[in-house]
């Protein structure tokens, strides 16, 4: 993977923490030129300084994804400053606090659908377009376990989740014959932030007890998986949504 990336124009959104940091840092060393977007720019600025510091080239810009101007805007961004959008990660999302369906209340509910699926939609519409000027392009959703199946206590974000699998099949199969691949990650738990925020020490035991490997993912092993999805010389699967999760699916 060392030089596959070299001079390829990635755009990350949710890119000042978690897997989109560390994904920032593996693409940065691989020679890509980087688009960044999240809502923390103190962190986001931050990590583009870390960045450039090391040789990458970065540009970066306050994105709330629930905005379709600010996603247009990352797009736009890209353009203006490297001439095109090889690869894009929808990476943006928020989880919410454990609670039963009937809990739930509206403004928790349209949240998780204005981030999580509708900022993905988002994400799909610009980036896409923006490929299909240019010949062609690859875009990863990150997606969620909680896409897959259900997800007790997280009813909100698992109806959200579902949408961003529907979403990048959907796309995969419309724009599979313009050279656009559209894949999607589901990890299961990983203790980045957005876990880490609303799950106690206690409650992420008991999840890792429910992996046949005992354990959460980290984060490395996650952003491994998106490497591989993401890589140029990945030509021919799309419309995947795969499951990163120690063995979870397989019951």
């Amino acid at each position: 993977m060392a030089d596959n990336f070299d001079n390829k124009v990635v755009l990350i959104t949710g890119a000042a923490g978690g897997f989109g940091q560390l994904l920032a840092q593996k693409l940065g060393a691989a020679g890509a030129k980087l688009v960044l977007g999240d809502l923390d720019t103190e962190a986001l600025q931050a990590q583009a300084e870390t960045l450039r510091s090391a040789g990458t080239e970065v540009v970066t810009v306050r994105c709330d994804v629930s905005s379709e101007a600010e996603v247009s805007g990352l797009v736009n961004l890209a353009v203006e400053t490297f001439g095109r959008l090889d690869i894009a990660v929808n990476n943006a999302g928020i989880s919410g606090s454990f609670k039963a369906l009937i809990d739930v209340e509206e403004d928790e509910y349209d949240l998780n659908l204005a981030v999580n699926a509708k900022g993905v939609f988002f994400g799909l519409k610009h980036q896409i377009r923006q490929m299909l000027t240019q010949g062609g392009g690859t875009v990863l959703n990150v997606a969620s376990m909680a896409g897959l199946g259900a997800a007790p206590l997280l009813g909100a974000y698992c109806a959200a989740k579902h949408a961003v699998v529907g979403l990048t099949k959907t796309a995969a199969a419309e724009y599979a014959d313009k050279n656009v691949r559209v894949n999607a990650i589901c990890p299961f738990f990983s203790p980045t932030p957005m876990v880490t925020n609303v799950a106690d020490q206690g409650t992420r035991d008991v999840l890792a007890k429910r992996c046949p490997m005992k354990r959460l993912g980290t984060p490395e092993e996650m952003v491994d998986v998106m490497l591989t999805l993401i890589d140029p010389k990945n030509t021919y699967m799309t419309g995947q949504t795969i499951a990163v999760d120690g063995g979870v699916s397989a019951f």
